[in-house]
């Protein structure tokens, strides 16, 4: 069995990555984060882009745990009517201290006023996989949608509230887990590192 460390202590992305594993039926251990340290590391995202702040925290776990896959992704939310924002800084939208409560307020009172038609966005995931000194795989995901006038839904998490895919009249925090892995960014980022590993493409 395949040990593997997700570069995460949220406890909503380690359900998904779990719950995805087991409908894909890949033979792992997973842990996170917070299954591995203690105090939980707070990893310094200092890239410019998705790929680099997930290279960044694969190599960080993959540094300090011998003998497993390091797998992190990154990812966000990308708003056309705000240019891209808040893109890499998604998750600390809303300054020093932000929670999803906060982004999200941030957002809705940065789209005042703007029409329906023009709150398209996408969320969008980049994972890297680490599995041994110099191998990685990576891989993408993207989930069309529009941005919300309120939050709606309690299941999810971060902007879910807020974020209607394309072809759905609801939420993400809206939709069951099963229906939202079918088609969010992460499941289908992770449906092509599986497959990726599975050909063994995409490896640099």
């Amino acid at each position: 069995m395949q040990k593997i460390i997700i570069a995460t202590g949220n406890p909503g992305k380690v359900k998904e990555f779990r719950d995805m594993f087991s409908d894909m039926g890949l033979d792992c251990s997973v842990a996170s984060l917070a299954d591995c340290f203690d105090p939980l590391p707070d990893i310094e995202e200092t890239g410019a882009t998705f790929h680099e702040n997930a290279k960044v925290k694969a190599d960080w776990v993959y540094r300090r745990v011998a003998n497993v896959w390091s797998l992190a992704d990154d990812s966000g939310l990308e708003v056309d009517a705000l240019d891209g924002a808040p893109g890499v800084l998604s998750a600390r939208y809303s300054g020093e201290g932000a929670n999803a409560a906060r982004n999200n307020l941030k957002l809705l009172n940065e789209l005042r006023g703007i029409p329906d038609r023009k709150r398209t966005a996408r969320f969008k995931c980049v994972l890297v996989l680490r599995m041994g000194i110099d191998t990685y795989l990576s891989a993408e995901g993207v989930c069309e949608g529009r941005i919300g006038e309120r939050t709606v839904g309690d299941k999810g998490f971060g902007y879910d509230p807020l974020f209607i895919p394309n072809g759905f009249d609801r939420t993400m925090a809206q939709l069951e887990p099963e229906e939202k892995n079918r088609i969010s960014h992460r499941g289908m980022a992770l449906r092509n590192l599986l497959a990726a590993i599975k050909v063994g493409g995409n490896i640099y």
